[in-house]
């Protein structure tokens, strides 16, 4: 059984619910599942985890928040603040350094044998 959710992934909820809010204003739930959809269901992260990012997120004014009625249903809405954007900004290039470090190690680079 494969652990989809490693230890290493400290800091990627907050690194993707930032960018897919980025795209549009959604609600929690909503985000677990475009999390899980879009990475075709290797990351995997539950309510519990994504609502406290939103808190946080919104607290440090990276968020904002509406509540809307859909369909009956009342829901919270985040969007993406200037301080959010540039929070992204700043976890998406910590990010592209990682995985560009990881993928030398694996594969190889100048100074490295590949495994």
């Amino acid at each position: 059984m494969r652990d989809s959710n490693p230890s290493f992934m400290n800091g990627v909820p907050e690194l993707l619910v930032l960018r897919l809010i980025r795209e549009r204003e959604m609600y929690g739930y909503e985000l677990v599942q475009a999390i899980r959809d879009r990475s075709q269901e290797t990351i995997t992260i539950g309510e519990g985890v994504v609502y406290p990012v939103l808190h946080a997120l919104e607290h440090d004014g990276a968020l904002s928040s509406r509540r809307k009625s859909v369909k009956g249903r009342s829901r919270v809405y985040y969007t993406i603040t200037a301080a959010g954007l540039h929070r992204l900004d700043e976890l998406t290039g910590t990010w592209t350094r990682l995985t560009d470090a990881v993928r030398t190690m694996l594969v190889g680079g100048p100074h490295v044998e590949p495994v």
